[in-house]
């Protein structure tokens, strides 16, 4: 540690390098959540449907992406699509389509968790009243399963925060990559390794114990 030499961390560093590297990942990991969490409602309940032509193209996509490393994913987009479609796509926009389309898989598995969690006397009680399976869903079932899940979901979130970092591997400027391309300006790329390592510690770390009292305050309310 003696050869270590923290002192070229300066503010000009972290504008014109840190920053931009960081806001992609915080939307990269806002747009993958969000888009993960529309489309893996779809998957869970296509999964939950009962009909076994949507329950078994469903299933096969969970299982296969859940079985494969994001990293593959993100390299077999973004070499693999250009020489299909005839021209590029881009890091930016590969990572995006990447993530949302591999984070599905996972959220989808948190949402049919959470909507098996719902007592079925409720759903019964839902239909004595009329309901379709639509409105059953909409009204009874999803904004209490939604609340289950909140600090899962949230959790998963925190560990796609951490996976923007493989991004890296495509080129795509994230917060990884601005705190190595400073390194390598300023010639100490452990001492910048060592900070990334530290931010990525505390945005993690203060989330999780933010999770931590979201999921107390919801037992407390259970």
């Amino acid at each position: 540690m003696g050869g270590l030499d923290l002192t070229f961390l300066n503010w000009e560093l972290i504008r014109n390098f840190v920053l931009k590297g960081f806001w992609f990942s915080v939307q990269l990991t806002i747009i993958a959540t969000l888009g993960g969490i529309v489309f893996g409602t779809v998957l869970a309940l296509m999964r939950l449907s009962g009909k076994k032509v949507l329950m078994l193209p469903a299933t096969i996509y969970v299982n296969g992406m859940r079985s494969i490393p994001l990293v593959m994913v993100i390299l077999w987009f973004f070499l693999l699509v250009p020489v299909i479609i005839g021209r590029p796509v881009g890091a930016e926009y590969s990572a995006i389509i990447t993530f949302v389309a591999f984070e599905a898989a996972y959220f989808s598995e948190i949402m049919r968790a959470g909507i098996q969690s719902i007592p079925r006397g409720q759903v019964y009680a839902g239909q004595a009243l009329g309901m379709t399976y639509g409105q059953n869903m909409r009204l009874v079932v999803l904004p209490q399963a939604f609340r289950n899940m909140l600090p899962v979901l949230l959790t998963q979130t925190i560990i796609l925060f951490q996976d923007t970092s493989l991004v890296y591997a495509i080129g795509a400027y994230d917060l990884l990559k601005g705190f190595s391309t400073a390194g390598k300006i300023y010639g100490r790329p452990e001492e910048a390794y060592l900070l990334a390592a530290v931010v990525y510690f505390v945005v993690c770390y203060s989330l999780s114990y933010l999770v931590k009292r979201l999921q107390a305050r919801i037992a407390i309310i259970r």
